[in-house]
């Protein structure tokens, strides 16, 4: 099955390092392009792709190689694996190019989920400006990482407020013990919070909330661009944009997530 494979891993962070490192520990041909701190990365492109079937760039896709770039120095009936590829679905699908955009499986999903909110919960524990424990959390988003997080930071003895738009995920929070407001009603509520945590990728706190948000709150945005902060409340002090956490906290982890929803998809026996 190992002679069937053989990859390119092109561009990213620490995890397509991890990731490159795990596909040749497990026998498979690997070779890499622009992927950071890997010794032996081609100094080419097509260096790189030439022999090689499946093509893994990071998420988002790119990794700073211009995909145009990639599809034209592929070998013909290569698999492009990608997180993230909505944006290329088109110029793929008219080149006829097999792809696999591994960021909607939903394993991997909810594994990143999960080491996103463990950095999350570092983050806090870093900057907030009393103990965890009793500290008031404002959390904006009750989807995969919202869950993880809320439970995560309960447990430690935070004080966890979940703010969401939809009825049912209030009422999840009402069932799971937090306190809970709708997103949007609580204009002068910042006041009360040690930290605000936003998972939403839309905006959540504007400029009406800035005179109530204090000097000291932490505000940390999880959520990918645009996220939920306003200009404003982004020069804060408090303020510290944390995205691609699980690259940055767990690489190896990541990788390992990255490279077992690509085994699946490629029924690989590894893929355990």
């Amino acid at each position: 099955m190992h002679l069937k494979r053989s990859f390119a891993v092109i561009g990213g962070d620490l995890r397509q390092r991890c990731l490159l490192r795990q596909l040749r520990g497990l026998g498979f041909p690997a070779s890499a392009y622009r992927v950071p701190d890997a010794e032996d990365s081609a100094p080419d492109l097509s260096g790189c792709l030439r022999g090689a079937n499946v093509l893994i760039l990071p998420m988002p896709a790119g990794g700073g190689v211009p995909l145009a770039d990639i599809l034209d120095a592929a070998e013909p009936g290569a698999l492009i694996c990608g997180g993230m590829l909505d944006p290329a679905e088109a110029l793929l699908q008219a080149r006829g190019i097999a792809f696999y955009d591994y960021a909607k499986d939903e394993a991997l999903l909810l594994q990143n989920a999960e080491l996103t909110a463990e950095a999350a919960l570092a983050l806090l524990l870093e900057r907030l400006p009393g103990p965890l424990a009793g500290s008031r959390i404002l959390l904006c988003g009750f989807g995969r990482i919202g869950k993880l997080l809320a439970r995560k930071l309960k447990a430690l003895g935070a004080d966890v407020t979940v703010s969401a738009r939809k009825a049912q995920a209030l009422d999840l929070a009402r069932i799971l013990g937090y306190r809970r407001v709708t997103a949007g009603s609580w204009a002068d509520a910042p006041a009360q919070y040690d930290g605000i945590v936003n998972t939403v990728p839309a905006p959540i706190i504007g400029p009406a909330q800035l005179p109530c948000i204090r000097r000291d709150c932490v505000l940390l945005e999880l959520a990918s661009l645009p996220g939920g902060f306003c200009a404003e409340a982004q020069a804060l002090p408090g303020y510290c944009a944390a995205r691609g956490l699980p690259g940055k906290y767990a690489p190896e982890a990541a990788a390992a997530i990255i490279r077992s929803a690509i085994f699946r998809n490629l029924n690989l026996e590894e893929a355990t």
